[in-house]
């Protein structure tokens, strides 16, 4: 089914981030469902991403269907990876990757086998013909082993050597299949890299958006971004984790930028929920983006490159 996702015949392709849904039933969670009909509604993407953190409470299975469920029911083509908190009620996140393979409108691919939950979803040109862009989605994990006993790894899992060579695969095998040429990607997952620590705290990266807090992340460095710096084709990645922060800056060429909290008042939140919109434009190493909150307001907009580049 992935192969169904094309440029619309205006060359555009609109992808919708929901991210840190953390649903779990109560009252307060209801909201994160309006959030969605909300946003979709406005927006009408092409492409659903959740950023992971869907599930907040037992029963684990039964939240995550009537999140996905009630994506499911606009009509709109989804895929699902994990936060650090999808698998706490029990079921694995293979468990629930499996599950959402069972709801309509997914484009998930079967991973049976694979060591991460990792893939990519091509995106053809309007003819429906050729790959004309990617979607890298990675598994960021949750925990170091043996945490919270053991404290010495710090908070968060990292992104294992293992999967920077799967992706460094991808994107040659990718390239190649073009004729050498890069195709246009982003890339998805929950937790920020150490670069986006980097980037905010420098003080020349233009930074679009709200920062609220410290961006909670892996204590070490595996070379993911350096490895997508030296792949050439992911012009962004995004996540969630952060709930205060939605903002998007440049890093040696590659936006780095967070959805918006899209849940009820579940868990902490200090924003407006809502969603990050990213809008590729077919043959271009170019996006726009921007924040919708629930309500119908437009925050942040911003055009890679220009937006990030000096006058």
């Amino acid at each position: 089914v992935a192969q169904d996702l094309k440029f619309t015949a205006d060359g555009k392709f609109k992808i919708l981030q929901l991210t840190d849904v953390h649903y779990n039933n109560s009252d307060a969670s209801k909201a994160a469902l309006q959030v969605i009909d909300n946003v979709i509604s406005q927006e009408k993407p092409d492409l659903v991403v959740l950023t992971g953190d869907i599930i907040w409470g037992p029963p684990g299975k039964e939240n995550l269907l009537t999140v996905l469920n009630r994506i499911s029911k606009h009509n709109v083509p989804f895929v699902y990876e994990f936060g650090n908190h999808d698998w706490e009620q029990g079921p694995t996140n293979r468990d629930l990757y499996n599950l959402a393979r069972g709801v309509k409108n997914n484009v998930l691919p079967d991973l049976t086998g694979t060591k991460e939950l990792d893939y990519v979803v091509t995106i053809k040109d309007r003819t429906g013909k050729k790959d004309a862009a990617l979607i890298y989605c990675l598994d960021s994990h949750a925990y170091p082993k043996g945490f919270p006993a053991d404290k010495s790894k710090g908070t968060y899992a990292w992104l294992t050597f293992d999967q920077v060579n799967w992706y460094r695969q991808q994107s040659q095998a990718y390239k190649d299949a073009n004729g050498g040429a890069t195709l246009p990607a982003l890339a998805f997952f929950h937790i920020g890299l150490p670069e986006f620590n980097q980037a905010a705290d420098n003080g020349y990266s233009p930074l679009i958006g709200t920062r609220r807090e410290h961006v909670f992340g892996p204590e070490f460095n595996t070379g993911m971004f350096t490895a997508m710096m030296e792949g050439g084709d992911v012009m962004g990645i995004f996540v969630g984790h952060d709930h205060n922060n939605d903002y998007t800056t440049l890093w040696h060429n590659i936006v780095l930028g967070f959805g918006r909290y899209s849940g009820g008042n579940t868990v902490y939140n200090h924003l407006k929920a809502g969603a990050r919109v990213i809008v590729l434009e077919e043959g271009q190493r170019r996006f726009s983006s921007h924040i919708r909150e629930w309500d119908g307001n437009v925050r942040n907009s911003s055009v890679y490159p220009d937006s990030y580049v000096d006058d």
